[in-house]
């Protein structure tokens, strides 16, 4: 009985029997997941320079909301998405200019929005795999008008995440001194929260509301662990993004289970070996610079 169990439990993960046949009709779906893997890591970088990680979860669950309103009301679910992002980004953008305003109204929007999607689930007399769907994510179902959307929001936030690039590193890495130097600060935030609202709505569509982060988040955390370079962090952030969507999608379509589970697997492992490889070159580091500090010790004390 334990035997056919666990049979069973590795069929339902890794099931690669139609497997070539399968990845054929899932084209759609790779670059999806290849596109919003490298734009996700690459928003993330900011994401994690202005400490906006739980700002990601925030508007994620206005997104899931928005989409759920569109479900139940036989709307575009992905208008339905963006309309609860861009509401949620401009909020947090306009009344969120400092970490502790940000932080309290992120922390009243995040159950509204989520106790809003729940009412809209409840209500929902459709399919129960839609409202999952919004939850868990549905890249293996992508269409090519969902692609079309993906790609047109994708270009958009990278055109513009390239015009603003330098105002917006300076604003994130050193806010007080660029503010002394004109930078416009309030102006900034407000249109990134506009881009991170348009790629978290587009991944809730991907990935689900509730597993937004492991694309939007964790990817640009492995790489600020390897890395302190202002090249080398947003080139890693999008190859571990890349890896965790395309990786995902890829040993999902070998299994029956949703896509999240995988990806979320995949992005975590890879922020733990870049954790263990920064460790292990700081102390590295620190082993090297000891004799230069005992040296200094020495003169000081002589």
């Amino acid at each position: 009985m334990t035997d056919v169990f666990a049979a069973d439990f590795w069929s339902s993960i890794f099931n690669f029997s139609d497997y070539g046949r399968l990845l054929v009709l899932v084209q759609n779906s790779i670059i999806a997941g290849a596109i919003l893997g490298i734009v996700g890591g690459l928003i993330g970088v900011f994401v994690m320079q202005r400490d906006m990680a739980f700002a990601v979860h925030g508007i994620s669950e206005l997104s899931f909301a928005g989409a759920a309103a569109a479900l139940l009301f036989g709307a575009n679910v992905v208008a339905g998405s963006l309309v609860g992002s861009l509401l949620a980004a401009t909020i947090i953008g306009v009344l969120g200019a400092r970490a502790r305003d940000r932080n309290s109204i992120i922390g009243v929007l995040m159950p509204f929005g989520l106790g809003l999607g729940i009412l809209f689930l409840a209500l929902y007399p459709g399919r129960s795999g839609n409202r999952f769907g919004l939850l868990t994510g549905q890249i293996l179902s992508v269409d090519i008008p969902q692609l079309g959307v993906l790609i047109a929001i994708s270009i958009v936030v990278l055109i513009t995440l390239l015009v603003i690039w330098r105002p917006l590193v300076f604003d994130s890495v050193d806010p007080d001194v660029a503010m002394a130097r004109g930078v416009p600060a309030r102006t900034l935030s407000i249109v990134f929260m506009i881009l991170l609202g348009l790629m978290v709505a587009v991944s809730v569509q991907i990935i689900g509301a509730l597993l937004v982060l492991a694309l939007l988040v964790t990817p640009a955390a492995a790489a600020l662990r390897v890395s302190s370079s202002p090249i080398v962090v947003p080139l890693l952030a999008m190859l571990f993004g890349f890896a965790s969507a395309v990786g995902g999608v890829l040993l999902a379509i070998g299994g029956s289970l949703p896509i999240s589970p995988y990806v979320t697997t995949i992005s975590f492992l890879i922020y733990l070996g870049c954790r263990i490889v920064g460790r292990i070159r700081g102390h590295r580091l620190r082993r090297q610079l000891e004799p230069s500090a005992r040296s200094a010790a020495a003169g000081v004390s002589a």
